[in-house]
């Protein structure tokens, strides 16, 4: 949705799925493969078998990088990922909040185990700057991951305020780096991606 991709991907002749692309993106998802309105309840084999399937079955091509976005925890789509490919990098998204960071300290503490190196985190919805007069507003608490970062020895790599603008790019499957290219949340999200790169 976020990508504005709905459609069931397409099988090549050694019957490979093609991904789906948009905005000069390859995407794959589960969802693609299920009705839109079905929940998808699986866990143990049921989800390593659709992580093999995403990761073998799709004629993927060259690509700059693949970036393999999980729920948050330590389940088993995290330990199917770590087990069978190799993974340069994790990164944590967490919100401030202190329930948030107990998660983000597992995920970061699983990873570990399994040899991934963590290379950053994400705070996410860190403010809320009010759009009238530029009040700020630490709905979800303060420099949680900040201090996370600081506690794990980990960097810092971005720092995302709450903005209408995300939800409703989000919504419209438009990126806000299309769709507002000059504003400073852009901006954040390139200087995200730079530090990404600049740790591989």
């Amino acid at each position: 949705m976020m990508m504005n991709l709905n459609d069931s991907p397409e099988l090549n002749e050694q019957e490979m799925m093609l991904p789906l692309m948009n905005y000069g993106v390859k995407c794959m998802s589960m969802a693609f493969l299920v009705k839109q309105d079905s929940a998808i309840i699986w866990r143990g084999l049921m989800v390593m078998s659709a992580i093999q399937q995403l990761l073998r079955k799709v004629q993927w091509g060259p690509l700059d990088y693949l970036v393999v976005d999980m729920p948050p925890g330590t389940g088993d789509t995290q330990l199917s990922v770590s087990q069978n490919i190799h993974v340069d990098g994790a990164i944590i998204v967490t919100t401030p909040q202190d329930i948030a960071l107990l998660d983000a300290r597992k995920g970061a503490e699983m990873f570990s185990k399994v040899n991934t190196p963590v290379l950053g985190i994400v705070q996410n919805m860190s403010v809320f700057i009010c759009p009238k007069c530029s009040h700020t507003e630490d709905i979800f608490g303060n420099n949680g991951a900040e201090r996370l970062s600081s506690e794990l020895g980990i960097p810092l790599l971005a720092d995302i305020p709450i903005n209408k603008s995300i939800r409703q790019c989000a919504d419209l499957g438009t990126p806000i780096v299309v769709e507002h290219p000059n504003s400073t949340t852009t901006e954040l999200y390139y200087s995200l991606a730079k530090s990404v790169k600049d740790c591989l």
